[in-house]
Parts: structure tokens; C-alpha cells; sequence
């Protein structure tokens, strides 16, 4: 794997030492990001004690004795609509700390560890996120592929719901609804009672997040 400026990453499994600073790093990638503040840091602390939750896959990236990348996966399950369900791997969060986005990281802990689900016998994975990022990994909208979000409104479609097949036509001739495993709910409420274990970072409404231009609007 190649990482700019000739850095040398190591890629593991994430052990039981390596839960706090995966949590930091989590919080610093997407804090003011999507939202003021953020709750992938908690939604990461809470799924390592649910059955959906994938140690296996879950890696960090290290430099030296420091996390500064970590990626997450969970099982999800594709309902047909003929009955039935399918099970899929599910990544995210992935997290780079911001001073290491755009050097690699965040790909090769993408890549080694797809490569790995496929392995396990993994056929499908499914996750929500930017099409033109991911797309390079082989993403498709689920629309494509005939596979509905539960979160997206009836009737429209929701590009940000992509499929990658681990194995060719893994999806050949199948129509349903995916929705995310109950793990990335979160009740505002806790998530600020955790984050009292973190230092203080100011929560900001900013130009891009979720619901920021219907805000705008109505100021």
C-alpha cells in the first residue's frame, strides 16, 4: 500500500488498549462535519457490545505508537421483497484524523479490510455515504442494484445508499430494503453525556452540514 509523502502505516486489528484513542480519532474526523459536534464516536463505543458488531474487521492505522485511522463494520441485512433477508457487511464510521485526511489511509483501511470480509464469506457490502468518494472502491447506489434505504423518502432515491458485490452477481435478480442496524441510533442525550469524557470542543453550525441551507432559509 502507498501513503503519501513515504509514510509508514501499520494496519491492524483493533485490540481492547486501542478503544479510547479510536474513539478520539473518531470524534476528531467528524466533529462540525455533518452536524454541530458529532456522534460517531459514541455510535463506535456502543456497538462494541452489540451482537451486529464486527471485531473482526474493525482496524486501525497506526504511525509509530499513534492511532490516527480507524474503520469500523457491522452485519446488515437486505430484506427481499420476495421474503427473506440477505446479510451484508457494513462499514463506518471510517475515521482519519484531520491532519492525515487525504494521504491514503482512509482507502487502504477500506481496501484491506473488504478484501478480508470477502474472506470471511461476506457477498455484499452496504454502507451510506458520498458517491463520488467511494464510487473508486466500486460503489454503486443501491438503486442500481434494486436495493431500497429504509431512511430515504417513498418513492425517491437516496444516492447516498451505495452496494459494492464482493462476489459477482451476488445481487443478480434480487429486490429489497436495506436499514441500518439498530447500533447507529443514538439518543442526543447520551451521546452529550459521553463526550464529557473528551475535551472540550466548541459545536458549531457551519455552511454544508446536514440541514444547514433549510436553516439558513428561515433566519
Amino acid at each position: 500500500m502507498i501513503f503519501s509523502e513515504n509514510m509508514k502505516v501499520n494496519l491492524r486489528i483493533e485490540e481492547e488498549r486501542d478503544r479510547r484513542a479510536s474513539e478520539y480519532v473518531t470524534r476528531e474526523a467528524f466533529w462540525n462535519v455533518y452536524n454541530p459536534g458529532c456522534c460517531e464516536h459514541y455510535v463506535l463505543h456502543m456497538f462494541r457490545k452489540d451482537p451486529d458488531f464486527v471485531p473482526e474487521l474493525t482496524y486501525v492505522a497506526e504511525i509509530g505508537s499513534k492511532i490516527v485511522g480507524h474503520i469500523m463494520y457491522s452485519r446488515g441485512k437486505i430484506q427481499k421483497d420476495g421474503g427473506g433477508a440477505i446479510e451484508t457487511a457494513v462499514f463506518g464510521p471510517v475515521s482519519v484524523l484531520p491532519e492525515y485526511q487525504g494521504t491514503g489511509i482512509g482507502g487502504a483501511l477500506i481496501e484491506l479490510t473488504m478484501e478480508k470480509a470477502a474472506r470471511m464469506g461476506f457477498k455484499i457490502v452496504t454502507i451510506t455515504g458520498n458517491p463520488q468518494y467511494y464510487s473508486r472502491f466500486g460503489f454503486v447506489s443501491g438503486a442500481q442494484k434494486g436495493i431500497r434505504y429504509a431512511g430515504a423518502p417513498e418513492g425517491e432515491d437516496f444516492p447516498y445508499f451505495l452496494v459494492k458485490e464482493l462476489e459477482n452477481g451476488a445481487l443478480e435478480g434480487v429486490s429489497g430494503c436495506f436499514e441500518d442496524p439498530p447500533g447507529y441510533i443514538t439518543d442526543p442525550e447520551e451521546v452529550d453525556r459521553f463526550d464529557k469524557w473528551f475535551p472540550p470542543k466548541q459545536k458549531l453550525r457551519l455552511p454544508g452540514q446536514l440541514g444547514y441551507q433549510q436553516e439558513a432559509d428561515h433566519e
